[in-house]
């Protein structure tokens, strides 16, 4: 069994955003506050968590605080990396925090924790393992549990990574344009979480009808919408205006795979 537990399920600025009065952002409905977007998988080989933004504390002390055995990051923008020195209780001493990236999200992380690597860290740094991925080269989770990273693209000049877990589980976020060997992968999966900003056009984001159109060409039979803004609406409204195989995540959802 695997259940995939969706810890945040907005975009960069949250929901409610700041300073925004819209029904969306006043909305009562637990359902319409949304943390950034990051997911926890728990499986027979571990619980894996994807990506780890500024609300990560929150959200992990909400879920119980179960344990996590290693990080797959998609990209480096702040929303997604930005709560990684907040792993420290998941560090031991016997072993470094594993992080898996690709090679720029590496970088970009050793720019922003020199602490966590320098030669003599400071007590209570973050010991972290940086494990650098690419995209179509499958690894062996734990030595059981096979990851696919595949590539999507953010920006035409962004490539960044989608997860395909033990064969039945796609995540997707963040994805503008998505490449036809991803889709191909995609197909006959379990479960695919997909990212949909808001509906109209987006530079580096799918909007509601762009990801409902992967879905729909990926043939799988449930898909769940995360990364969505207060311009997608009204959590209860959305499920209106979709196919009886896709669904909306909040925060909190946990799903059986």
């Amino acid at each position: 069994t695997m259940r995939i537990t969706f810890l945040g399920t907005g975009t960069s600025t949250g929901i409610p955003q700041i300073g925004c009065r819209c029904e969306v952002c006043r909305s009562t409905d637990s359902h319409d506050k949304r943390m950034r977007t990051s997911a926890l998988i728990s499986t027979h080989a571990g619980n894996i968590l994807i990506d780890c933004g500024p609300d990560f504390r929150t959200q992990i002390i909400a879920a119980g605080q179960p344990p996590i055995d290693a990080l797959l990051i998609t990209h480096s923008h702040y929303d997604h990396i930005g709560g990684i020195d907040d792993l420290r209780p998941y560090c031991s001493s016997e072993r470094p925090f594993r992080i898996y990236c690709q090679n720029d999200v590496a970088e970009r992380i050793l720019q922003l924790m020199p602490y966590s690597f320098s030669e003599h860290p400071y007590p209570g740094a973050p010991k972290l393992e940086l494990i650098r991925i690419e995209a179509g080269v499958p690894f062996l989770f734990n030595n059981d549990l096979e990851i696919l990273p595949m590539r999507v693209m953010h920006t035409p000049q962004l490539p960044i990574l989608a997860y395909k877990i033990g064969g039945r589980l796609g995540y997707v976020t963040d994805c503008k344009t998505m490449p036809s060997e991803t889709l191909e992968a995609l197909k006959g999966i379990d479960l695919l979480v997909m990212n949909a900003l808001r509906h109209d056009e987006h530079p580096s984001h799918m909007n509601l009808r762009q990801a409902l159109d992967v879905i729909k060409s990926a043939q799988v039979s449930k898909a769940y919408l995360t990364h969505l803004s207060h311009q997608m609406g009204l959590h209860a409204g959305i499920g209106e205006l979709l196919p009886d195989n896709v669904h909306v995540a909040y925060d909190g959802l946990a799903l059986d795979i």
